[in-house]
């Protein structure tokens, strides 16, 4: 095996000796491919051209052009997406100035783009690169009523212009503890404040748009940044993102985007199954917390086996590796969906949480998300069991270009 993980890395750093625009054309041969497309393949190989993916099958049935650089692993998956994260905008360090995930000046801020925090540049990015995550859906975190937008990015990219998938893909909001006022006189003090203050927001937002619409030019009211995106939400432009753990708040959660037809995705969700009935009947994906997140507090009650019960009760669900308070500041979810195959998924199943079943929810899976042709060609590959801990990313490949690797 590590004879091998030596060919692979000496493989991939004579390909990135010629730059990352040199591997444009590329083959990719692995003793196991997971396209989840269908079952994998074993001794499979990956065609790219332009950045692409081209053809996917039996290596002996992929005829592979002269010129195409050859890559070679033990096993290749779809790149990596994480469904929720602060990375971009939470850094890699405890430092003021690399912490932009929350704004604390106003309960309720939609107006703030993920565009204009995220830092493309940062290590955190680079480092969760190396462990195959290829796609990430970032932006404001949790801790306030509504904390801003979220964006969907590609791992690889010096500017957010150059990494973006989805330019705004989601308004972040938080019906927990997280999001209310300690301090005496501040709102929200109370989860009926919570709700009260969303309600009356969205109702703000159903105004402004009627009279915008029909007002004389004369009389329109002026333009509101922060309700121009809510009225996205109500129009399903958008999907509003909830943070809620309790059952108590999960209710809520529902209550509200049926109150106001909106599409809904439910984040964290640690008490999610106790109201499996409740979330199928509304049709509601979950970006399930991370399984390594600390069971104390609001999570006293989460299971690492919540992702299994979703998925057996036939929610749509995928993992995260959510906002860590201290460095590195993210976990991986490549860890975590580990922890679900050992908790009651199985490896497809586990694997899905973190590829094709994470594009669907995000709605990026005409890109991404599984090995097809016609997708963008993002690749992770790795010298043994991606869930086995002593196993290493040895590449990684994000439209069609070699961006990482590590060689053994």
């Amino acid at each position: 095996m590590r004879r091998f993980s030596s060919v692979i890395g000496l493989t991939l750093l004579a390909s990135l000796a010629d730059g990352p625009s040199a591997v444009a054309q590329v083959a990719v041969l692995g003793k196991t491919v997971h396209t989840m497309a269908g079952p994998p393949i074993e001794n499979g190989a990956v065609l790219i051209r332009n950045g692409k993916i081209a053809m996917v099958g039996k290596a002996d049935v992929v005829s592979i052009p002269d010129g195409f650089r050859i890559l070679r692993a033990e096993v290749v998956t779809p790149g990596l997406i994480d469904a929720h994260s602060t990375v971009g905008f939470s850094g890699i360090f405890n430092h003021p100035h690399d912490q932009d995930q929350l704004e604390r000046s106003a309960p309720i801020q939609p107006e703030l783009r993920a565009i204009d925090a995220y830092n493309a540049r940062e290590k955190l990015v680079e480092w969760v690169r190396n462990f195959g995550i290829t796609t990430v859906h970032t932006g404001h975190a949790p801790g306030e009523l509504i904390s801003g937008q979220t964006t969907i990015v590609k791992t690889w990219g010096d500017t957010i212009e150059a990494a973006v998938v989805v330019e705004t893909a989601a308004v972040a909001a938080t019906l927990s503890p997280l999001a209310q006022k300690s301090d005496k006189g501040k709102s929200p003090g109370t989860r009926g404040k919570m709700m009260a203050m969303l309600r009356a927001e969205f109702v703000k937002a159903q105004d402004y748009v009627k009279k915008r619409e029909t007002a004389e030019a004369d009389k329109k009211p002026d333009r509101n940044l922060g309700l121009e995106v809510l009225a996205r939400v109500l129009n399903r432009e958008l999907p509003l993102m909830v943070t809620a753990n309790r059952a108590q708040d999960i209710t809520s959660t529902l209550r509200l985007a049926k109150e106001f037809n909106i599409k809904l995705i439910l984040d964290g969700a640690a008490e999610s199954y106790l109201l499996l009935d409740e979330i199928k009947a509304a049709g509601i994906p979950v970006i399930v917390h991370p399984s390594m997140q600390r069971a104390w507090g609001e999570l006293e009650n989460l299971s690492f086996e919540t992702a299994s019960k979703l998925r057996q009760a036939g929610i749509p669900v995928a993992l995260q590796s959510g906002y860590e308070s201290y460095v590195p500041k993210t976990r991986v979810v490549l860890f975590e969906a580990a922890l679900a195959a050992a908790n009651g998924l199985t490896f497809d199943q586990a694997l899905a949480t973190i590829t094709i079943d994470a594009a669907r929810i995000l709605g990026i899976d005409a890109r991404v998300g599984s090995v097809e042709a016609g997708k963008d060609a993002d690749l992770a590959l790795y010298d043994g069991d991606p869930f086995e801990y002593t196993t290493h990313c040895t590449g990684v490949i994000i439209n069609g270009q070699l961006v990482s690797e590590t060689p053994q």
